[in-house]
């Protein structure tokens, strides 16, 4: 069964006094009103209501509670920041009104709670609830309106991608998906497979970054029995397997210029030789090659070869990064939000506005994986049913530098340069290369040539930047 329609919501309220007159008289109060009162006389008595009936809003009597009801607040917010909590008080003062607000009370009311103040009050809360239930399916609609084959976004730039996508999967032989670490370059691959003429025939990914030279050529292209020490049987290469599908080569610029050579063939005449072969095999296989490196200039430097680069970018679609198309965030965040609670099977209804916030700020250098990971933790490490500052990651929560949460103020970096730098962080962060090379998605020795390379900064000054 799904969430409730925003027009029949219940207001559900906790009222917590361990004065018995003031408690009849709310009750009656609020007899006629859409409200599903809770009652209890004493914190911890309360606290389990709260824990066990997730309420919209909070009554605290505050004389009895430790510290005047600020110690009980904060329980009450750390279970659920999207309570509203609303003081009652006999002794009404300026400077515990104040106090109460600054730490989360949404309003501080004199008993006996006047009636129409009380029911005022009510019709604005049931009102936002409405208006928050009505937000979280408008939400979804649009999640659901703007998915494209796994992908989420309504900004310009992707609706343009999800263009380029649909045109070019019934007539490509081989496109070029470029675009920053994260961007979700496969996502886009499996999009081209899916809506082309041989989504009935296999989908095979290589990660060129993942192997030597002499073993991705034989996981290309295989080789005969005793072609090289530890060859003691002939085996089919990722090209033969993939014949009649279509095969992603990622991290297309890491590829060895004698390896370039060799896939320059087979686009060119779709043939192929095993390694220590000479017999020729025919393949008929879709090319999606995929790339973080900027390939033209890296042909300017002699890195990779003119003819295969022209021959791969006939048709080429760039990935945007997440800092580019910020738009679609809210987008992002409720798809990843209902995928990972339905995986942890938890009821989470959203962020805090707190959470929505910082997240629009920050830079997202790591961008659709580094928000897909913030997400997923957050998801993990709540205890209630909306997501707040204390469930995100670490340096989300305060240890980030002013540089993420401030983009105007950004220091302008070439982004090989600001891809080291997130790697080192993630390294330290989790202080295991091996995790670190699986969230980033790249090979360990990707990871440990950036960790070898040198900042342009710490060149300079003689210091590491991070």
């Amino acid at each position: 069964m799904g969430p409730p329609s925003s027009s029949n919501i219940v207001l559900r309220m906790v009222i917590i006094d361990n004065d018995p007159e003031n408690l009849g008289l709310l009750r009656s109060t609020l007899a006629t009103e859409p409200v599903e009162v809770f009652t209890a006389t004493a914190e911890s008595e309360g606290l389990d209501l709260v824990r066990s009936t997730r309420p919209h809003v909070v009554l605290l009597g505050v004389e009895t509670q430790p510290l005047g009801g600020i110690q009980t607040l904060e329980k009450i917010l750390e279970m659920d920041p999207g309570i509203d909590v609303i003081f009652m008080s006999t002794h009404y003062s300026t400077e515990s009104a104040i106090e109460a607000i600054q730490r989360g009370a949404c309003d501080y009311l004199m008993k006996p709670v006047p009636v129409v103040k009380l029911v005022v009050k009510i019709g604005e809360l049931l009102a936002n609830a409405r208006l928050r239930q009505h937000s979280r399916e408008l939400d979804c609609e649009l999640v659901d309106a703007f998915q494209f084959e796994g992908m989420v976004g309504r900004s310009p730039l992707m609706l343009e991608v999800f263009r380029k996508i649909h045109r070019v999967a019934r007539h490509f032989r081989t496109v070029l998906l470029t675009g920053e670490t994260g961007t979700g370059k496969e996502l886009a691959a499996r999009a081209l497979y899916r809506l082309g003429p041989r989504a009935s025939g296999p989908f095979v990914a290589c990660n060129c970054s993942a192997w030597s030279e002499s073993l991705l050529e034989t996981e290309l292209f295989g080789c005969v029995k005793g072609a090289f020490t530890g060859a003691i049987q002939d085996r089919k290469g990722i090209f033969e397997y993939a014949n009649g599908g279509t095969l992603m080569l990622d991290e297309i610029g890491e590829v060895s210029l004698p390896t370039q050579a060799r896939l320059l063939r087979v686009l060119e005449n779709q043939e192929i030789q095993r390694v220590g072969s000479p017999i020729v095999h025919n393949v008929d296989v879709r090319i999606i090659a995929a790339t973080s490196r900027n390939l033209p200039a890296m042909v300017a430097q002699n890195k990779f070869r003119e003819d295969l680069y022209y021959r791969l970018s006939m048709m080429e679609i760039r990935l945007p990064a997440l800092a580019d198309r910020k738009e679609d965030l809210p987008l992002l965040e409720r798809y990843m939000l209902h995928s990972f609670a339905a995986k942890s099977n938890k009821q989470i209804r959203g962020l805090t506005r707190r959470v929505q916030a910082l997240l629009s700020r920050y830079s997202w250098p790591g961008n659709i994986r580094e928000l897909e990971n913030v997400i997923g933790h957050a998801c993990i490490m709540t205890e209630a049913d909306i997501i707040d500052i204390r469930d995100l990651p670490e340096h989300l929560r305060g240890g980030q530098d002013s540089a993420n949460l401030s983009p105007g103020k950004e220091e302008i970096i070439p982004l090989d340069e600001i891809q080291r730098r997130y790697t080192r962080r993630v390294v330290d962060q989790l202080q295991n290369k091996a995790q670190a090379a699986d969230l980033l998605g790249i090979s360990r020795t990707k990871l440990y040539r950036l960790l070898a390379e040198p900042d342009a900064k710490s060149e300079k000054t003689g210091r590491d930047i991070l």
